[in-house]
């Protein structure tokens, strides 16, 4: 299932559109930003309509890669890079190696002003085939030294995320008790319904793969249809899977107080924010909530073997969750113009700072 979005506003600095020579997929590469330093944004492997929304989906998610690793603190720039399947196209193994050489090659040639690394539908192994071709990769397999699978450091921050928005809505930050729905049950979805229902959350689950439901009867959560799970009341709602979920439609529907979770861009149109809050729902930005895997293979790339270090700064996503929720309350605006703002004020100074988080 894919959602069609809007484009952003074309303030990327390059672009690049091609055809794999080895595979014949069309890999899109999108720098965004370099002000911070080298860009860093995972590669997605996906099937889409056409090759246009492919590239579409580069340039929303690059773009996001900017806010996100500046609001984290990092001192790199916002990138993206896709690989387009369509729906006729299949991917053996031999051809799965070729795309990601293609890849490689793409990424080479932005001269180390993008970094990339794993991402939705490609793992540790396909970075392990990128590397082949350029250095400018991170997030390779543990068993060759790697920084390994980030979805574990991505379910961290969230969990960190979703408890700042639980204080903020209930008083307090346990989860124990707490009625949480989460859409999505991949790599981090499954990772957080695991930990949220080993603390005793209420939890409703659902996935675009009816596999997923052996997971949701073993957590003992309840299992609804793709499609409905905004309609069941909760205290958190969990957007886990792809982006642009949160219509007008299921805006108005949503039977949450609030909204935090690792999708990217899960708001179809940035007035959602504006329509969330017009219906008191809470909206925790996904670029700061879902930020723990790229501060983990940014930090560990630079300075290996720090993982405590590294754990305490994910941890500290609720932090800066709080600020910017008071930031948001104080100025009477929502928490996605609070945390655009402080991205922004770096980038516009250039500011490489320690981090916030």
């Amino acid at each position: 299932m894919t959602h069609s979005l809007p484009l952003p506003d074309f303030t990327h600095e390059r672009v690049e559109v091609i055809t794999g020579r080895r595979s014949g997929l069309v890999v899109t590469v999108a720098l965004h930003s370099s002000t911070l330093g080298p860009a860093l944004g995972g590669a997605r492997l996906w099937r889409y309509p056409h090759w246009s929304d492919a590239m579409g989906d580069a340039l929303r998610l690059s773009a996001a890669m900017t806010l996100k690793n500046a609001t984290a603190g990092l001192d790199a720039g916002g990138g993206k890079s896709v690989i387009a399947l369509s729906e006729a196209d299949t991917l053996d193994v031999d051809r799965r190696r070729a795309a990601f050489l293609d890849l490689g090659d793409a990424v080479e040639s932005f001269g180390g002003q993008y970094r990339t690394a794993e991402d939705v539908g490609s793992t540790t192994d396909d970075m392990l085939v990128v590397s082949e071709r350029t250095a400018h990769v991170v997030g390779l397999p543990d068993s060759v030294g790697g920084s390994g699978e980030p979805a574990g450091p991505t379910s961290r921050g969230v969990y960190a995320a979703l408890r700042a928005t639980l204080e903020r809505v209930a008083g307090s930050p346990e989860v124990a008790g707490r009625r949480i729905t989460i859409s999505g049950l991949g790599q981090v979805g499954s990772r957080l319904a695991v930990r949220l229902s080993g603390e005793g959350a209420i939890l409703t689950v659902t996935d675009v793969n009816p596999a997923k439901m052996s997971l949701a009867a073993e957590l003992g959560a309840t299992w609804v249809e793709p499609g409905t799970e905004h309609l069941v009341p909760a205290d958190v709602f969990v957007p886990a899977g792809i982006g642009g979920v949160l219509t007008d439609e299921v805006i108005d529907a949503l039977a949450a107080t609030a909204v935090c979770g690792p999708a990217n861009n899960p708001l179809a149109e940035r007035s959602g924010a504006v329509r969330l809050a017009d219906r008191g729902i809470l909206y925790a930005p996904d670029f700061v909530a879902n930020a723990g895997g790229v501060i983990y293979l940014d930090v560990e790339a630079r300075t290996p073997g720090h993982r405590e270090e590294i754990a305490t700064r994910i941890d500290g996503i609720g932090d800066t969750l709080r600020r910017l929720f008071d930031d948001a309350a104080a100025r009477g605006v929502t928490p996605l113009d609070a945390a655009e703002a402080y991205a922004a004020e770096r980038l516009s100074t250039g500011a490489r700072v320690p981090a916030s988080v």
